[in-house]
Formats: structure tokens, sequence, C-alpha cells
């Protein structure tokens, strides 16, 4: 039986820290899916299919073409723990950067396991030099015309190079 898991965010952009988890999880399952939430609220800084693009093109680069085959995206709007149901999935992948985000993913994955037994939350720590970044970060750090090239892949500087320049 195929092991399935999904690691679900926002992935506004990609960062390394995000491909660190990857790279984890992908040791865990043989398949891993991306799920990138889609909030009609929230007005993203890229667009679903410019995630993807980029998502795909750093795993590609960092993984090489077999890890990357083993890597899919989609998107989500409802229910993580459904998504995960949906696709399958038995394992739902969550990186932990500190004491913080503990705290908050011990609650998700109890309610989690609450609606869906048969799910079974894995995190995963972030290798050390990665635990600082966050895409929110990215974001402020290139919105004030910050070098933020040491926190992402080189497929994502250019795009943002070019989104905040517009």
């Amino acid at each position: 039986m195929k092991r399935i898991a999904l690691y679900p965010g926002s992935f506004d952009p990609m960062t390394f820290g995000h491909l660190d988890i990857l790279e984890q999880s992908l040791s865990l399952a043989d398949e891993v899916v991306v799920a990138i939430g889609v909030h009609p609220g929230k007005t993203p800084l890229f667009s679903f299919d410019e995630r993807v693009e980029m998502i795909e093109e750093a795993c590609l680069e960092a993984f090489g073409a077999d890890e990357a085959d083993r890597i899919r995206c989609i998107s989500f709007t409802g229910l993580v723990i459904e998504t995960a149901r949906e696709e399958g999935a038995k394992i739902l992948v969550r990186g932990l950067r500190d004491s913080t985000d503990l705290n908050y993913e011990m609650q998700m994955a109890g309610m989690n396991g609450t609606l869906a037994p048969e799910v079974k939350t894995v995190f995963l720590p972030s290798s050390p030099p990665m635990r600082p970044i966050t895409a929110t970060l990215v974001r402020q750090i290139a919105k004030m015309n910050g070098n933020y090239a040491p926190f992402v892949p080189q497929c994502v500087v250019k795009r943002l190079k070019d989104r905040v320049a517009s």
C-alpha cells in the first residue's frame, strides 16, 4: 500500500524551510501531497498557479527528477484533515521551528486525531539553520527591499524581485 503524506500550508512563497520539511517527508512517504491553502478572504502575494510552479521548480532543483516526481500539489479550502482523507493520506506532516509552533500544533493534532483517527500527525523539526525562516518574514523583507535570497530558492528570488517591483 502506498504511503501518502499531506503537507499543508500557504507556501506564499516557497522557502528553504519548506524544502527542509519536504525533504524529511520524502523519507516517510512514497508520495507527498503539498496542499496549498486557498482562502477567499485572503490575498496572497502569489496565485495558486504561481505557488505550484515555484514548488515544482524548487523541488526539481533541490531533489532531482526522481524525488520531485513523488511530490504533487493541490489546493484546499476546507479542513486540512478532510483534505488528507480525500487524498488518501495517512500522514499529516507539520514542521516545527520552536516551542510556539509545538504548542499550537499539539492542539491541532489533538483535534485532527479526534476528527480522523486514521490520519496520524507527524511533527518534523526544522533543521537549525532553517528555524528562523517564515514566508511572512520573507515577504516583509522583500517589500522593504531587503536581501531575502538566503531564505528562498533561486526560482523564488526571481519571482519575488519581479512581484515587489511592480
